[in-house]
């Protein structure tokens, strides 16, 4: 790959992500759907938006918000149900198409991939035409649709720069330009900095990524064990390898209710339904597991969870109900939750008889 003298790339990774992916399929599918406000998710009053196009994002519109606010903030929005089938079929041609460029590839969800491409960045004279070309295949792929691609010689970079220029964005950054094009962006852009996170980086003082790169560990006392892995990656040091990412830790199910409810024989209606749909999924898969967990959100948005480990690894719902029955018992009466679910951990493949982590490792 044609690079300049300063350049180094020791390492050159792709970060592709599809722009507003459940909406673009939809668009795909209902052309006229392209010059309307969009979001996908439920339509009734405790429905939460999926995803939204980008005419709809111009509103304020944005995904995990509860679709009552999406609609007062855009009065003419089309709200669309999710057709997950039909975007799995998508993601799989989206998928063969990036393994087309490698097999060192990382999905991070049906819509977006890591990609190794330092054993074959020769094929290409430079970063910019492997990013056209993933851009190009893709949208021949999927008959129109189109991918942010970022590519940098770590993840972390690679990542940030796909979001830069969505939608349909291409950015390129080469080694000797990593500084300067982490400093002037927001602490939020950093990999693993959520509202929380970024709440505390402000309280301390960063508001870019250059004040964190730039801190002092005094600087830094204030968010605790986190500061030195931020300050790493704001400096854009990052080791991590792309690959698979490996057996899911855990599965669950969750339903958003209706109406608000205390624990009570309607809740758990939801539970049961809850512990039949994951019970399901972990039987398709050939597991069986060790633990069962809970999941509550309150009517005002706090969300409260329970777990235990069961005397043995099991696929049957009987046992995992009594399992989250007993743990409702334990909560103290007088809330009313607005959703309910049901996830199962310690899981161990039928074949293998060897139980995976309850945690995933720190990236």
């Amino acid at each position: 790959m044609t690079q300049n003298r300063t350049d180094a790339w020791s390492r050159v990774i792709v970060h592709a992500d599809m722009d507003a992916f459940f909406a673009a399929v939809e668009e795909l599918d209902e052309p006229k759907l392209k010059t309307r406000p969009l979001a996908i998710g439920g339509r009734n009053s405790r429905g939460v938006v999926a995803t939204a196009n980008y005419l709809a994002r111009r509103f304020g519109v944005r995904s995990a918000m509860p679709m009552a606010t999406a609609k007062r903030l855009c009065a003419d929005l089309v709200v669309v149900p999710p057709r997950m089938d039909r975007y799995r079929d998508i993601s799989k041609r989206v998928m063969a198409v990036f393994h087309t460029f490698s097999q060192q590839l990382e999905p991070l969800s049906l819509d977006e991939a890591f990609l190794d491409m330092t054993e074959h960045c020769n094929t290409f004279n430079s970063p910019e035409e492997l990013g056209h070309r993933i851009k190009e295949r893709v949208f021949d792929a999927t008959g129109g649709l189109t991918v942010s691609v970022g590519i940098a010689n770590t993840k972390a970079v690679a990542k940030i720069a796909s979001d830069v220029n969505k939608p349909d964005g291409l950015t390129v950054v080469y080694p000797n330009a990593v500084a300067d094009f982490l400093a002037p962006l927001p602490v939020s852009k950093l990999w693993g900095v959520g509202p929380k996170a970024q709440d505390r980086l402000t309280a301390a003082g960063f508001m870019t990524i250059g004040d964190v790169a730039r801190a002092s560990d005094q600087e830094l006392g204030p968010l605790g064990s986190n500061g030195a892995s931020y300050r790493r990656l704001a400096q854009g040091v990052d080791y991590r390898n792309v690959g698979s990412r490996g057996r899911s830790k855990s599965i669950g199910w969750e339903r958003t209710l209706d109406k608000d409810l205390p624990i009570s024989e309607a809740l758990m209606e939801h539970v049961q339904a809850a512990v039949v749909g994951v019970c399901d999924r972990i039987r398709r898969r050939k597991l069986k597991a060790g633990g069962v967990r809970i999941k509550l959100k309150t009517s005002d948005f706090k969300n409260m969870t329970r777990q235990q480990h069961l005397p043995d690894a099991t696929d049957e719902p009987q046992k995992v109900l009594a399992a989250a029955t007993a743990l409702l018992n334990d909560i103290e009466p007088g809330e009313t939750y607005r959703l309910v679910g049901v996830s199962m951990f310690a899981l161990i493949h039928e074949a293998e008889g060897v139980q995976m982590p309850l945690f995933d490792r720190d990236t």
